[in-house]
C-alpha cells in the first residue's frame, strides 16, 4: 500500500507561542534594565510550559493514532539533529569566548602579542589562568577555586553513568523487555536529579566561601555562564526523561517505534558530552 504524507490540521500552538514568547523576552529586558516586569517574566515562561504540554499531546495523540508514517519519522529525525546542532552552536559560542579570553585577550593586557600594546592600560598586570586578580583593582576576583576532584568530579561520574544506564534501557526497548526499560529510566533520572542537587550545593559553596560569583572577573562570569546553561539543559533533559518514563508506565512505544525515546536520548548524550568538556576546560584547565 502506498504510504501517504500526514499533513496535520491547522494549530492554534503556534500564534499562542510566539505570544508567550515575546512576553518572556519583555519581562526578562524589563526585569533586568528596570527592575520591573517580573509578571510578563513569570506569565511568559508558565505560558510556554503550557504550550509545550499542549503540542506534544497532540503529537503524541497523532503518533498514538498510526497517523505518522516513514516520512514523518525521516522530518522528525532531521529536526532533531538541527536542534542538536544549534544546541552545538551555542556552546561553542561559549566555549569559544573562554578560549579567546585564555589565548589571546589576557596575554594581550600582559604585553604578548600582536595587541601587546594594551599592556599599557594596566602596566602592573601578569596574565594566569584561573584569573585571581583582575586587571582593574576595582574588580575582585575570587578568592578561592572549586576543586575539581571533589563535587564536579563525582557530578561527572552521575553523569557518564546516566548515559551507561540510558543505552541500557534503550536496549531494554528494542529487545521488548519494559520492567527493565522502566527500571533503568528511573535509574537515569535518579542520577541526573542527583547531579543538580550536588551543583546547587556546589554553587551555594563557591557564591557564599569562595568569592565565585558574577561579578569575580571574567573568571566567574564564563564560570557561571557556562556551568549555568548546562545545568538549564540537564533540568531540560531530566523533564524530557520523566515525560518519557510516564509514557513507558502508560505503554507507549514498541521495539521498532520509539523516536521520541530515541530523541530524549540523543539530547541527553548531548548533555553528557557537553559536561566533558566544562569539567575538562574550567575545572581542570
Amino acid at each position: 500500500m502506498t504510504s501517504q504524507y500526514y499533513v496535520p490540521p491547522t494549530s492554534k500552538w503556534p500564534i499562542i507561542a510566539v505570544a508567550v514568547m515575546a512576553s518572556t523576552a519583555i519581562g526578562a529586558a524589563s526585569l533586568m534594565s528596570f527592575g520591573t516586569g517580573l509578571p510578563f517574566l513569570l506569565a511568559g515562561l508558565i505560558g510556554i510550559a503550557l504550550v509545550m504540554y499542549g503540542w506534544f499531546s497532540d503529537v503524541v495523540r497523532e503518533s498514538m493514532g498510526g497517523l505518522y508514517d516513514s516520512q514523518m519519522d525521516r522530518s522528525f529525525r532531521q529536526g532533531m539533529a538541527w536542534f542538536i546542532f544549534s544546541e552545538v552552536m551555542f556552546f561553542a559560542a561559549f566555549f569559544g569566548a573562554l578560549f579567546y579570553v585564555r589565548v589571546f585577550a589576557l596575554p594581550w593586557l600582559d604585553g604578548q602579542g600582536a595587541k601587546g600594546v594594551t599592556a599599557l592600560l594596566w602596566p602592573e598586570f601578569t596574565a594566569s589562568w584561573p584569573l585571581m586578580q583582575t586587571p582593574d583593582p576595582s574588580i575582585g576576583g575570587p578568592t578561592a577555586l572549586v576543586n575539581p576532584w571533589t563535587l564536579p568530579l563525582i557530578n561527572t561520574l552521575l553523569l557518564v553513568s546516566s548515559s551507561v544506564t540510558l543505552t541500557i534501557a534503550h536496549h531494554a526497548l528494542k529487545a521488548g523487555e519494559r520492567l527493565k526499560l522502566r527500571n533503568w529510566l528511573i535509574v537515569t533520572l535518579v542520577l541526573g536529579s542527583v547531579f543538580l542537587v550536588i551543583q546547587g550545593v556546589e554553587y551555594v559553596e563557591a557564591w557564599n566561601h569562595l568569592g565565585l560569583t558574577l561579578q569575580a572577573g571574567i573568571y566567574g562570569s564564563t564560570f557561571f555562564i557556562l556551568t549555568g546553561f548546562h545545568g538549564l539543559h540537564v533540568t531540560i533533559g531530566a523533564i524530557v526523561l520523566a515525560v518519557l518514563l510516564m509514557r513507558v508506565m502508560k505503554g507507549h512505544f514498541s521495539a521498532d517505534k520509539h523516536f521520541a525515546f530515541e530523541a530524549g536520548a540523543w539530547y541527553w548524550h548531548f548533555v553528557d558530552v557537553v559536561w566533558i568538556g566544562l569539567f575538562l576546560f574550567v575545572y581542570v584547565f
